[in-house]
This record gives C-alpha cells, sequence and structure tokens, in this order.
C-alpha cells in the first residue's frame, strides 16, 4: 500500500524542460533575455511581446520590458522556457554624482518663448 503523503508532494511538482541561456552579468534586462535566446528578431518585437502579455517570469505574467532578470529566473515565452544561468555575483549599480537633484529653492527659474524661423519653430528659453 502507497502512502497518500508522497502523491500530494509529487503533485505540486512538476518538470519541465529549458534552454540554458547564460549571461556574463546579471541583472539582465527581460526583452534583452529574449533577444540572446533567438526568441524574437529583435528588440521591438521582445518589447511588443512583453506589453502584450506573451511573456511569464517564474510563472507570472511580466508587461515590464525592462524587468530585471537574474540567475535562475524561468522565462516563458511562445510555448517555450527559459533558464538565466549566470555564475558570476550580483553587479552593483555604482551611485552617480552627477545627477543630484537641487532642492527646489535652488533650480534655476526659466522661462520659455516661441521664436519663429524661416526654416521650423524653436524655443528659447531664458534663465533669470
Amino acid at each position: 500500500m502507497q502512502d497518500d503523503n508522497s502523491h500530494e508532494n509529487s503533485a505540486d511538482e512538476i518538470e519541465i524542460e529549458a534552454i540554458g541561456i547564460e549571461v556574463d552579468s546579471q541583472p539582465i534586462e527581460l526583452y534583452k533575455v529574449l533577444k540572446i535566446a533567438n526568441a524574437v528578431s529583435g528588440g521591438g518585437e521582445a518589447k511588443y511581446a512583453i506589453s502584450e502579455g506573451y511573456v511569464a517570469v517564474n510563472g507570472e505574467i511580466e508587461l515590464r520590458k525592462r524587468r530585471k532578470i537574474y540567475d535562475g529566473d524561468l522565462i516563458e515565452f511562445n510555448q517555450e522556457f527559459y533558464l538565466l544561468i549566470c555564475d558570476n555575483p550580483v553587479a552593483e549599480r555604482p551611485v552617480s554624482r552627477e545627477k543630484e537633484i537641487l532642492p527646489k529653492s535652488e533650480k534655476p527659474l526659466g522661462e520659455v518663448k516661441n521664436k519663429k524661423n524661416s526654416r521650423e519653430n524653436r524655443a528659447e528659453i531664458k534663465f533669470f
């Protein structure tokens, strides 16, 4: 006689065949994974497929084209499964000091005036 608990545990797990996608660094954006896997012909097609809900990440539909994908994430697209493989640790994003946000009181005030030109309309910005 078989133990009923063994059937319950095996029912929760399924086995699938996935294509391994090896990358040098992580995280990587979702649309880029589809390009590397040759699942799409280009970035535009990848972004369209994602935005229309044709791509799932780890079993859930993903609509963010630039979703960060890490080692071990499973991507499903067009009835195929792709497993991201990366041996390198997660890359830390360097903090840039060039784009510091100024407090509202220190932001320069400006005025935009439209100026007619014989070729096209151009905007002229004057700072006080």
